[in-house]
């Protein structure tokens, strides 16, 4: 072995941590106690059943263990001798480029001082290189404990993370200029469900005399209980395989099944390993995390809103069809003097036809119905009738758990946002004004805000014709169901006739001809309904977005995209979101789309 590690010492220290003991020692509590027929003085005993409670596992819908308690094994490294990473690397089988870049991790920031305390992670094969060489390394240190422990990299803002120990990232948050981080940290299932997962102490309350003998209580036990297994709705394979797709992109990515809103993977991006914000060995991951401009620590699909684009027009012909402003053979000339269309494209002769090409005019003379539309041939357009008739479409919109929050199981969610007369009131200064100026509604931009949440739910109401469960991460607690709110079905004001006239416009998206017509699954035999969405952006590159579901008739999984600052929703969102519809519903993606994955792989782990 190296003589500069010879130079620390004699002898190998090994300190070995545990968790306590099941039972705790007998606690005296209070004052004595009396007894008034025999005026003998009893002391009041409070004894813990099980004071190591054991915390519940979280599992995947397929039963794969993803978090659990387990021993973990930490090296610390000595403070002030010089470290020879070669001869380290050596013992613990990494080549040194792997020793540096461990160290280099876990420090917590640039020019850390000499001396700064390291600890690593190790494997129960690489303490078992320690143990067995144990004489020739005298100053590492080796411990045991019990912590938290991730067997996937992947669902981190799923997984989130135990408060307890998260401190060290609480700390480093609180130090960035980026500290809303700390704010806004998100706990993932760990802390919205930590109470269920950590179970309850037990206590025993004897009142014990003088020679240590039991004479009844003071006060009532408790039963000790177990903490209680998550069974989550997501699938970790899939999960795993949309991260892939987003990578290193601003984003996200939700698929749920719309039957029973459970969500089948929940990506947000850029996305790194589940364990990084526990890890004692990740100080430096965790600094590159919070001051990347990229924002990674927030969780997009749920406290991001963002205008949505062209999906939204999904939902103002739904209300359009539902208060008769037009119906499904309606045609509009795609006159680009109102609002310009960035598709060439036949006219749009129905509704069918204006989704299909995405026709920007079409959609602004939807709205324009909507929000001029006169009670009574007789009335004129008037502030009154504008000011109703925007208070109504708001209406019928929030019926589909917009400009609200859903109640998803995560520790924060965003509400998103749809204006009233009375904000454009304020906004225009003035109450006169018209249709011309609120017009970004009708293609989705301007005021409205949708989250990634809320998209993804808009896919699976149409799926439904109309309805939905709220979207949940845990379809079982212990050997229970759900959270009682996630299994009340919520409806729209929209009839189910009217997202039936959606449906056709949707697959022919898909088609030829259509704006997503590559990213169809007809060579596999799946009819996907979709809708595409190129959000403007003043600031940069325009975003891409797409919702959509499949099978169209009997739908089993609805998709949400949103990339940021990748363009064409057709070029960027949909690609992943079908390939993703595929991965669920036949298991593989088919040959003639491998290529088209690898690209698209490639570019999400470069970031563009």
């Amino acid at each position: 072995m190296c003589t500069a590690f010879n130079r620390w010492g004699k002898g190998l220290l090994l300190v070995f941590l545990a968790l306590a003991a099941c039972s705790s020692p007998e606690q005296q509590t209070g004052a004595p106690t009396q007894d008034p027929t025999t005026g003998e003085v009893y002391t009041r005993r409070r004894v813990v059943v099980n004071d190591s409670l054991i915390r519940g596992r979280v599992l995947d819908r397929n039963d794969s263990v993803l978090v659990d308690t387990r021993l973990q094994y930490l090296l610390k490294l000595p403070r002030r001798s010089p470290l020879d990473t070669l001869a380290l690397g050596e013992l613990l089988g990494w080549d040194s480029t792997t020793v540096r870049q461990r160290i280099a991790d876990a420090l917590p920031y640039e020019n850390t001082p000499a001396g700064y305390p390291v600890q690593l992670s190790l494997t129960a094969a690489e303490v078992k290189r320690v143990r067995r060489d144990s004489a020739d390394w005298p100053n590492l240190i080796l411990t045991e404990r019990t912590q938290r422990v991730y067997t996937t990299g992947a669902g981190a803002p799923v997984l989130g993370y135990m408060g307890a120990e998260a401190q060290a990232f609480y700390r480093q948050a609180k130090r960035y200029r980026r500290g809303r981080f700390y704010r806004l940290r998100n706990g993932g299932v760990e802390t919205y469900y930590n109470g269920l997962l950590n179970g309850r102490h037990g206590y025993l309350h004897p009142l014990v005399d003088a020679k240590g003998k039991e004479h009844g209580t003071w006060a009532k036990d408790t039963t000790f209980q177990q903490g209680q297994d998550l069974h989550l709705t997501i699938d970790v394979k899939l999960q795993a395989y949309a991260e892939k797709l987003i990578g290193n992109r601003k984003g996200y990515l939700v698929a749920l099944d719309p039957r029973t809103g459970e969500i089948l993977c929940f990506v947000s991006a850029p996305v790194y390993p589940a364990a990084t914000i526990t890890a004692p060995d990740q100080a430096g991951v965790r600094a590159k995390l919070l001051e990347s401009e990229d924002m990674p620590l927030i969780n997009r699909p749920a406290m991001l809103a963002n205008p949505p684009g062209s999906v939204f027009k999904l939902v103002n012909a739904a209300v359009a069809l539902q208060l008769g402003a037009i119906s499904p053979s309606t045609a509009f000339r795609c006159d680009q003097s109102l609002v310009s269309c960035v598709h060439d494209h036949p006219q749009a002769s129905s509704l069918t036809k204006g989704l299909k090409y995405s026709c920007n005019p079409y959609f602004y003379q939807v709205m324009q119905n909507l929000i001029n539309r006169m009670p009574d041939s007789l009335a004129v357009d008037t502030v009154a009738v504008r000011h109703a008739n925007l208070d109504l479409w708001r209406r019928y919109t929030r019926s589909f758990g917009l400009d609200s929050v859903l109640g998803v199981d995560v520790p924060r969610e965003a509400p998103g946002f749809l204006p009233t007369a009375a904000y454009y009131d304020k906004a225009r200064r003035t109450t006169r004004w018209t249709y011309r100026s609120v017009y970004s509604l009708s293609i989705g931009q301007g005021e409205i805000n949708l989250t990634g949440l809320q998209m993804a739910n808009m896919a699976a109401i149409i799926a439904n014709r109309g309805w939905y469960y709220t979207p949940h991460l845990v379809r079982s607690v212990g050997d229970g169901g759900p959270l009682a709110r996630f299994t009340e079905k919520h409806r729209t004001l929209i009839d189910s006739v009217h997202f039936a006239a959606l449906v056709p416009g949707m697959v022919a998206v898909m088609q030829r001809g259509g704006t997503a017509d590559a990213s169809s699954l007809a060579d596999v035999g799946i009819t996907v309904a979709g809708k595409t969405g190129t959000v403007q952006n003043d600031e940069g590159d325009d975003h891409a977005a797409f919702v959509g579901f499949a099978p169209a008739n009997n739908p089993k999984i609805a998709v949400a995209v949103y990339i940021e600052n990748a363009g064409f929703g057709a070029t960027a969102a949909a690609p992943c979101a079908v390939m993703v519809m595929e991965k669920y519903l036949r298991g593989s993606i088919a040959p003639k789309r491998k290529r088209w994955e690898k690209r698209i792989q490639r570019r999400a782990q470069n970031g563009y």
